[in-house]
C-alpha cells in the first residue's frame, strides 16, 4: 500500500478547474493516485467554495468524495489543541485553519505526504522541526 497522500485545496480546485494555470499538472497526479486521498472538511469548504464559480465544478468535486477518491480522515475536536498550537505557532505566516489541520495530519501519519501548491508548506514543520514531504509541482 503507498503512503497516505493529504490534498490541499490548490490541486483539487486546480485539477477540476481547466483554466487553472496547474490544471494539466494535478490531473495527472490525480489520476496516478490509486489510493484514496485523504483530507479535513476544511479544504472541502475552501474547494467547494472556490468552484462555486466554475460550472459543474460542485458536482465534480462532490463526485470525487462520493466515490472515494477524496475521504475525510480528520477529526479537529480530537486533534484541537495540537492544531491551535499550529495556528499559534505560525500566527506571523499566516497560517490557515486548513493548512494547520493537514500539518497535523502528516503529523498523524509519518509517511503521509501533502499534495499542494501551497509554497507556504515549506516553510511549516512538522512535530517542531521536521520538513513535510510534499507533492508539489516545484
Amino acid at each position: 500500500m503507498a503512503a497516505l497522500v493529504v490534498a490541499d485545496t490548490g490541486p483539487l480546485v486546480a485539477a477540476l478547474r481547466a483554466r487553472d494555470r496547474d490544471h494539466v499538472w494535478a490531473r495527472a497526479q490525480l489520476s496516478s493516485l490509486s489510493d484514496p486521498l485523504a483530507t479535513c472538511e476544511a479544504v472541502l469548504t475552501e474547494a467547494f467554495y472556490l468552484l462555486q464559480a466554475v460550472p459543474g465544478g460542485h458536482e465534480r468535486l462532490a463526485a470525487l468524495v462520493d466515490r472515494g477518491a477524496v475521504e475525510v480522515r480528520f477529526d479537529f475536536q480530537d486533534e484541537r489543541d495540537a492544531v491551535l498550537r499550529l495556528l499559534r505557532k505560525y500566527a506571523d505566516t499566516p497560517m490557515s485553519f486548513a493548512d494547520a489541520c493537514l500539518v497535523r495530519m502528516s503529523e498523524l501519519h509519518r509517511e503521509s505526504r501533502i499534495f499542494t501548491l501551497d509554497r507556504d508548506f515549506d516553510t511549516y514543520r512538522r512535530n517542531g522541526r521536521e520538513r513535510i514531504p510534499l507533492l508539489a509541482p516545484w
